[in-house]
């Protein structure tokens, strides 16, 4: 019962992770009136946070081994009492101080748990085997996708019981539960002995091949960063698909879960960085497509949506495997330098926030008003060119790596 317990604590993250990365700028925006580059400017200000507090965390779960329940629960907790906050009517001179203070703490708990259970994939596996710790990434990348589904969902499903005010304040409740539901059932795994390796440096990691595939995690991270924070936006605004939203980032999604057998297979098989050469292409595809789009067309937005949720299949089992398997290999403690591997890719949709946001904000772009054709050229540029770029980057990066032996 491990590996379905390891999904089900995916599951509640990735379930947190979407509100925090798609739903909160046009919630900010639309239903606590907070401009989009003040929003860009508070996302930057708690990656500044965590640009000290995510090695440390990892730090930190490495140096207490024996506190792995207590950093598991401490991070279902933050979320537990965080997203009825975060989701609960306000207004006045506060607004801003609050949504900061909330989001602090559900970064950090955030924070705790990703890195705990990327971190713990030797101690949760059954073996530290590469094909071992594919199939665990299986299991966890299956949960996590499943998380993000319900999450994507959910807000519609409540509106459609009565909720109000766009379901945000029962999907903060819902989420809430859901943290303390996760709490308890996936405590057997974190009682496990933890399986640690030595201190990690820069030049331990670069000799590990470590230091290479966290400098990619990053740059491979905008792209992903910048489409997930305008999905909404280009959707409602730039393809005047009113109401069709969820059901894309569902669809989304689920192509993604659906994907992550078919790549763990295929790493095994081919290697990590062949996979990577074959789903990225993809990922590009979709992006020049999406550039082109008319107004209306769903089914068009769908095949891409079908198209680049596959190719993040491969970028979400793929990458932390092969990171996993370059520490495994180097005997390093893995918590910490999943620590440094957490901020890199919080450090890009930060980024992406702050550069993008105030982008389409000084270019007169405002969510859910008519827009001028400015506006609108500028949202399709960020959406779809700009991230094509920097996907060509890091599909050039990927060129540069040692080919590593299949593991089966």
């Amino acid at each position: 019962m491990v590996y379905p317990r390891v999904s089900l604590y995916a599951l509640m993250l990735a379930a947190a992770g979407i509100p925090l990365y798609i739903h909160l700028p046009r919630f900010a925006a639309v239903h606590l009136g907070i401009g989009l580059g003040t929003i860009g400017t508070i996302l930057l200000l708690i990656r500044l946070i965590d640009l000290v507090q995510d090695p440390l965390i990892g730090w930190a779960i490495d140096r207490w081994p024996n506190a792995q329940g207590i950093f598991a629960l401490t991070a279902a907790g933050g979320l537990a009492i965080g997203f009825p906050l975060l989701f609960a009517p306000r207004s006045g001179e506060n607004v801003v101080t609050q949504l900061v203070l909330i989001l602090i703490l559900l970064f950090s708990a955030y924070s705790i748990g990703m890195i705990l259970l990327y971190g713990r994939s030797a101690t949760l596996a059954k073996n530290t085997e590469p094909v071992e710790l594919m199939t665990l990434a299986a299991f966890r990348e299956g949960g996590m996708l499943a998380g993000v589904v319900i999450a994507a969902i959910a807000p519609a499903i409540l509106v459609a019981f009565g909720a109000a005010d766009g379901g945000y304040p029962a999907f903060g409740v819902f989420l809430g539960g859901t943290a303390i539901l996760t709490a308890i059932v996936t405590r057997p795994i974190w009682q496990r002995p933890a399986i640690v390796g030595d201190r990690i440096s820069i030049s331990n990691l670069a000799q590990a091949g470590a230091l290479r595939l966290l400098l990619l995690a990053l740059i491979n991270s905008l792209p992903v960063a910048i489409t997930s924070t305008l999905f909404l936006f280009f959707v409602e605004d730039r393809l005047q698909l009113v109401g069709k939203a969820g059901p894309l980032l569902i669809l989304f999604f689920l192509c993604a879960g659906l994907s992550v057998p078919l790549w763990a297979k295929l790493s095994n098989r081919l290697g990590g960085k062949n996979v990577l050469l074959i789903a990225m292409p993809l990922s590009i595809l979709g992006f020049v497509g999406a550039a082109f789009l008319a107004q209306g067309n769903l089914i068009g937005f769908a095949a891409i949506c079908v198209a680049s949720g596959v190719a993040l299949g491969a970028d979400m089992v793929v990458l932390p495997t092969m990171f996993s398997v370059a520490l495994n290999k180097a005997g390093l403690n893995a918590s910490a330098a999943f620590g440094i591997w957490s901020f890199a890719g919080k450090l890009g949709l930060a980024l992406a926030a702050f550069i993008v946001l105030p982008l389409l904000s000084q270019n007169g772009f405002v969510p859910g008003q008519a827009n001028s054709p400015q506006a609108m050229t500028t949202l399709n540029t960020a959406y779809a060119i700009i991230p094509c770029i920097l996907k060509f980057i890091a599909l050039g990066y990927v060129l540069t790596l040692p080919t590593e032996e299949p593991n089966s």
